[in-house]
């Protein structure tokens, strides 16, 4: 199942720029660089999916003190700061063109880098924060996800220079299938990404519990020298 993932998003990772460049058509008002759309908003989606899946990690493990929800919690959060990235990244190259400025502080944009830097702050608590690390992380997480839903309102409840959430339904039938497309690569590449990681997360806490047992037994007794005749010395 993980190869057949892994060749369904390289798959579609073939597929979707032929889409994007060759069949959906340039948009007439901001013209090529549109086409940051198809990168943008799925980046976008992931990162608000990966910040939702780290707060339902960081809630179990809070409550129910399971390794798997720690687990969780750490992949989605490395999660969220890379797609987050990528959003932080694109973003501002798109809004160069649209609007003139690479950045303005509208409720969207300043609601989202809130959320960028929320878990940055949970993968750093979560990896140099001592023992109290993953308590920290997961209560930085659960608070991080309450952000979501205030990011993906904020078009609708202030003015913002940034467009609303339905613009996808207005799409010519060329850009739609180009635009789903995409978000269904981008989609399949993070849980391949969060499975990996996951993966790693396990092996990671097998070698440290493996770690913790050869200390627990202490250095081991040095062998006593078998005795010798003196006439064999």
């Amino acid at each position: 199942m993980y190869y057949l993932l892994a060749a369904l998003t390289a798959v579609g990772f073939l597929v979707c720029p032929y889409l994007v460049f060759h069949n959906a058509p340039i948009e007439p008002q901001m013209g090529f660089i549109q086409k940051i759309f198809y990168f943008h908003v799925p980046c976008a989606w992931q990162m608000l999916f990966g910040a939702i899946t780290c707060g339902i990690g960081g809630a179990v493990f809070l409550f129910k003190r399971k390794p798997w929800a720690d687990r969780l919690t750490t992949a989605a959060s490395e999660l969220t700061v890379v797609f987050g990235a990528l959003v932080m990244t694109s973003g501002p190259l798109w809004a160069r063109k649209a609007w003139g400025h690479y950045w303005v502080w509208d409720a969207r944009l300043t609601s989202l880098l809130i959320l960028f830097l929320t878990f940055l702050g949970v993968m750093l608590a979560r990896r140099y924060a001592g023992p109290a690390g993953r308590r920290i992380a997961a209560g930085a997480a659960l608070f991080g996800a309450i952000n979501v839903p205030l990011v993906y309102v904020s078009v609708r409840i202030w003015k913002t220079n940034h467009p609303s959430n339905t613009v996808v339904t207005t799409l010519s039938p060329a850009m739609r299938l180009a635009f789903w497309l995409s978000v269904l690569t981008f989609t399949l590449l993070f849980v391949l990404m969060m499975w990996t990681r996951m993966r790693t997360g396990r092996l990671e806490d097998e070698v440290d519990e493996l770690a913790i047992a050869i200390a627990d037994r202490g250095p081991a007794a040095p062998r006593k020298r078998d005795a010798k005749a003196p006439e064999e010395e």
